[in-house]
C-alpha cells in the first residue's frame, strides 16, 4: 500500500485546483502539497509574537556598555 488517499489527491488536484491530467502526474507529491496550501510552514508572527520578542529581549538604552557589539 502506498500511503497516499489518489481517489482524494486526484479530485483535489483536477477538480480544486483544475489541472489537466497530464500535468497533476507530472507533479511530485511536494508540489501537490505546495499547490494545495499544505506544509506552508509557521504563519507569520503577529503583534503578540512581536510584544512576547521584546519583552524576552529588550533593546538596551542609551549609554549601556554593548560589550563590543
Amino acid at each position: 500500500m502506498s500511503g497516499f488517499d489518489w481517489p482524494a489527491l486526484m479530485r483535489a488536484g483536477m477538480l480544486g485546483l483544475r489541472l489537466t491530467p497530464e500535468a497533476f502526474w507530472r507533479l511530485t507529491p511536494a508540489e501537490l502539497r505546495l499547490m494545495l496550501g499544505q506544509g506552508a510552514g509557521a504563519a507569520p508572527m503577529n503583534r503578540a509574537g512581536l510584544d512576547a520578542l521584546l519583552a524576552a529581549w529588550p533593546d538596551k538604552s542609551k549609554g549601556e556598555d554593548h560589550g563590543g557589539d
